[in-house]
C-alpha cells in the first residue's frame, strides 16, 4: 500500500528502492498488482507440553506461595510420558505463572554528624 501512495505522489521507483531499502523491481512487482496481497492465518498446532499442562497448572496452584522450579517440573512430566526434547518449552509455558518479587522499599534514616559513628 505504501509503494502505491508514494507512486501516486509522484516518487519514483528509483528513490522508493532506496527509501524503503527493496530492490527496483520488487516496487515494480507491487505496481503491477491490482490489488493488496492477502495472508490467511496458520492453524494453531498443538505441542508436545498440551497434554501435560493441566497437570502443571495444578502443580503451580498447590506449590503457592513457594515455587517449583522447572527442572522438578520437567522431570515430574517426563515420568509422566512427556517426549519432548528439552526443558525450553516448559519453561517458556511455566515462567508467566511464576510470581514477580517486589523488592521492600528501603527506609533511611537520618542522624545528626557525630552521632552513629562508622567503622
Amino acid at each position: 500500500m505504501d509503494i502505491h501512495v508514494r507512486f501516486a505522489q509522484g516518487q519514483s521507483i528509483r528513490k522508493m528502492a532506496r527509501e524503503l531499502g527493496i530492490s527496483r523491481n520488487t516496487v515494480k512487482h507491487h505496481l503491477q498488482q491490482q490489488e493488496m496481497p492477502t495472508y490467511a492465518k496458520r492453524s494453531q498446532q498443538s505441542s508436545k507440553l498440551a497434554p501435560f499442562k493441566p497437570y502443571l497448572l495444578q502443580r503451580i496452584e498447590l506449590a503457592k506461595p513457594d515455587w517449583i522450579p522447572a527442572t522438578v517440573l520437567f522431570d515430574e512430566v517426563v515420568e509422566r510420558g512427556y517426549q519432548g526434547g528439552g526443558i525450553a518449552q516448559l519453561r517458556r509455558f511455566v515462567c508467566q505463572f511464576k510470581p514477580s518479587i517486589v523488592p521492600k522499599p528501603v527506609v533511611r534514616f537520618e542522624t545528626q554528624p557525630g552521632v552513629v559513628a562508622q567503622t
